[in-house]
């Protein structure tokens, strides 16, 4: 909750969402944090569905219009959260960081934290000043189909899906099962306690040490579609693997991409193949 306490006073971005449903928007209206403004992920945070992946980034133009929209401006800390884990809270940090904003921050535990500790919430929908944040891409490294085969056999590419799904059990989703071969599963809900915050950075690095992360080989993520992905690019850097002079990257179509392809090869089974 630090962060909420940052001069100047941030601009505060509710990104509650579900993969799915129903649409954040109406937990919003139900609730949320004073001063918050709602960002919708689907329409907003990505650009729309088609072979880039389900959800592809946004164009830099239209990102640009919706941050200023929500008072994003480019020398005030921007505080984002989402229900609870931060999963989808990362990817409006991830977007953010890409974008050239340099002071972002997730609220530990979401609305979910904030409401069980007793603080205050509104059903009033701010109108904000239009802010003067300028989107200028490729600040944090985007690697796509070819380059993250190559990163899952010379580095480490992690695979933000639930086990099940990165198995091959199930797939609710996209064309095929499975994951990329050389993929080292890290699901996103491994970040978080049992109380619903996040880990502390030194149990983060110790889980990732475990999944063969360390030293300075290359790292990257993806997940079903470019979302809980940044999740773990989050955590890598809360636990000191990664930072702005060494960021992780992210494979923005993700499995939506790489299934859609059915000249790519789809692993299954518990380990990488």
């Amino acid at each position: 909750m630090a962060a909420l306490r940052q001069e100047p006073h941030p601009t505060l971005l509710d990104i509650r969402w579900s993969l799915l449903g129903p649409p954040g928007r109406q937990d919003y209206e139900a609730g949320h944090l004073p001063g918050a403004v709602f960002v919708d992920l689907d329409a907003e945070l990505a650009a729309p569905p088609g072979p880039a992946g389900r959800h592809p980034l946004p164009d830099p133009a239209a990102l640009e219009g919706v941050l200023r929209r929500a008072g994003v401006d480019r020398g005030r800390p921007v505080v984002v959260y989402d229900a609870d884990n931060g999963s989808a809270a990362a990817r409006a940090w991830w977007l953010l960081r890409w974008a050239g904003h340099e002071s972002v921050a997730v609220l530990d535990g979401g609305y979910a934290a904030w409401t069980a500790e007793g603080r205050p919430t509104t059903t009033e929908q701010p109108t904000p000043r239009e802010g003067d944040f300028r989107v200028r891409p490729g600040s944090m490294p985007v690697i796509d189909a070819d380059e993250a085969a190559r990163l899952a056999r010379e580095g480490t590419l992690l695979d933000a899906r639930a086990p099940e799904r990165y198995r091959g059990d199930v797939e609710p989703l996209d064309p095929r099962a499975g994951h990329i071969p050389g993929a080292v599963n890290a699901p996103f809900a491994a970040h978080v306690a049992a109380d619903g915050r996040w880990r502390s950075p030194e149990d983060l690095a110790r889980h990732f040490a475990d999944l063969g992360v360390g030293g300075s080989g290359p790292v990257g993520a993806y997940c079903g579609s470019g979302v809980t992905a940044c999740s773990v690019l989050l955590a890598l850097e809360h636990a000191g693997l990664t930072g702005p002079d060494r960021p992780a990257a992210l494979y923005a179509g993700s499995w939506s991409n790489w299934s859609a392809d059915p000249d790519r090869p789809a692993a299954t089974g518990p380990e990488a193949g």
